[in-house]
């Protein structure tokens, strides 16, 4: 266990923004995990798991220790004539394992190629695009308890998945580092295709419905409307799409009759982006930060912004969501 001081954190979240932690600790393995543990119970210490760093607004230095999670590997741990369960270690990334995924033939979440985060984060957020989420092919996790060491199993009825929610958004915040995943994904040809965006990008380039087709119309969909954080800091969408009882939806579809929608487990849920450009904020700059002008959903760090002044600009934005439609806009960003 390697433990560093006053560590600087601008190159690892992707709104570059420059906050310091107080104590660093980079986790490779389950007992550099365990010897973290031990350490910030008996220092009695603060502690802040961070992944990818690409879900998360940085407003301040972080006191205690940051437990940086670098768990590697993609194992397969089970197979069947239909489906194969693989084990990862929550600090890959993402993206690496969509990509090794399409490249063995197995289906099950090459439409969320491109999310960027680690796969430890993506259960916590279930995360998804294009009709898909990670609850669809989760199977289980295994996660520590950072209080008392403890190493539990959790299924997927035990995890409380919602629309980009979990139990670890919620009950058990804080409270659990997760060391490895495990997802099922299926042999046979299994395309999901309910997004009307993607299933037009195929039919209108008369493109053959494969693994790597599919992998290939989502990355040039995504390209085309958010920014690469390597070029301009960003964390990818910063609210979520409001979600709305068919009552309230009629209601605002009445005032607003171009408004953009989806339907969602019997209820509507809303294209927050519609909303944010609607009030006027795509392509918006103010200082430093602003709205990115492809995709009002995102907000962008031009260089030089601290994260008080991006959480200023979001307030600013869900205020006149909520004076124009009666809408609360809730972030999906983690503000730290």
């Amino acid at each position: 266990m390697l433990l560093e001081n006053n560590k600087s954190l601008i190159k690892l979240n992707t709104f570059g923004v420059n906050c310091y932690a107080e104590s660093f600790i980079s986790i490779k393995n389950e007992q550099d995990l365990q010897e973290s543990i031990h350490f910030i119970n008996k220092k009695n210490k603060k502690h802040f798991v961070l992944g990818g760093g690409s879900n998360i607004l940085l407003t301040k230095n972080i006191e205690g220790v940051v437990l940086y999670n670098q768990i590697d590997g993609i194992n397969i741990i089970d197979e069947d004539e239909e489906n194969i369960t693989i084990n990862i270690g929550s600090g890959v990334i993402w993206n690496d394992l969509v990509e090794w995924s399409i490249k063995n033939k197995f289906w099950g979440i090459e439409n969320l190629i491109l999310i960027p985060g680690t796969v430890g984060a993506a259960p916590i957020q279930n995360i998804g695009a294009y009709g898909v989420e990670i609850k669809d092919v989760f199977k289980g996790l295994n996660a520590y308890n950072i209080k008392t060491g403890e190493k539990l199993k959790f299924k997927k009825k035990e995890c409380l998945f919602g629309y980009r929610n979990s139990i670890f958004k919620n009950e058990l915040k804080n409270k659990f580092f997760i060391s490895y995943v495990q997802i099922k994904l299926k042999k046979t040809k299994s395309p999901i295709l309910n997004y009307e965006t993607l299933r037009y990008k195929l039919e209108k380039n008369n493109t053959a419905i494969t693994l790597e087709n599919i992998g290939k119309a989502v990355c040039e969909i995504r390209n085309s409307k958010l920014p690469n954080p390597k070029i301009i800091g960003n964390s990818g969408s910063f609210f979520k799409n409001p979600i709305v009882e068919i009552k309230k939806f009629k209601e605002i579809k009445k005032k607003f009759p171009d408004i953009k929608y989806f339907e969602h487990n019997k209820k509507i849920k809303l294209s927050a982006g519609w909303l944010i450009e609607q009030s006027g904020w795509k392509g918006k700059r103010i200082k430093d930060c602003g709205v990115y002008k492809k995709q009002a959903l995102v907000l962008i760090n031009f260089g030089n912004a601290n994260g008080s002044e991006i959480k200023e600009l979001a307030e600013y934005i869900k205020k006149d969501v909520k004076n124009n439609f009666e809408i609360e806009l809730e972030e999906e960003v983690q503000i730290i």
